[in-house]
C-alpha cells in the first residue's frame, strides 16, 4: 500500500509541477508576444512618422509650385489686360474655385457624419437585449 500512495503522490506532483510548468511557459509567451507586438508597432509608427514628413514636405513644395503657376497666369493674362486687372481675374477665379470646394467639403462632412441619437438607441437596445439574454 505505501508504495501505491508514494506512485499517487509522486503522480501529483509531476502533475502539478506540469501546470505550473504551463503557466509559467504561457505567462511568459504573452509576453513575448507584447513584446513584439510592441516592436513591430514602434517600427509601423516610424515608417508613418517618415511618410508624414515626406507628405508635409512635399505639400509645402506643392504650394510654392502653385502659386508660381498663378503667378505665371497673372503674367499670362497681363499681356491681354493691364496687370492689376490680371491679378484681379485671377484672384476672383480662385475665391470662386475655393467657394466651390469648401460647400463640396461641407455638404460631404454633413452627410458624412452619423446620427448620434440612433447610434445610441442602438447600443440601448443591444444592452436590452443582453440582459434579457442573461435573465433567461
Amino acid at each position: 500500500m505505501s508504495t501505491g500512495s508514494q506512485w499517487e503522490s509522486d503522480e501529483r506532483r509531476s502533475i502539478g509541477k506540469l501546470v505550473g510548468q504551463l503557466s509559467e511557459q504561457g505567462a511568459r509567451l504573452v509576453r513575448a508576444e507584447i513584446d513584439l507586438a510592441k516592436a513591430e508597432m514602434a517600427a509601423t509608427a516610424k515608417k508613418a512618422g517618415v511618410g508624414i514628413g515626406l507628405l508635409v514636405g512635399a505639400g509645402f513644395f506643392g504650394f510654392f509650385a502653385f502659386a508660381t503657376l498663378v503667378a505665371t497666369a497673372v503674367l499670362g493674362l497681363a499681356n491681354a489686360v493691364d496687370a492689376w486687372l490680371a491679378a484681379l481675374i485671377i484672384a476672383v477665379v480662385l475665391l470662386v474655385i475655393t467657394a466651390i470646394l469648401a460647400l463640396l467639403g461641407k455638404n460631404k462632412l454633413q452627410s458624412g457624419t452619423p446620427p448620434v441619437e440612433s447610434t445610441k438607441e442602438n447600443l440601448k437596445l443591444d444592452v436590452d437585449a443582453v440582459k434579457g439574454g442573461m435573465h433567461s
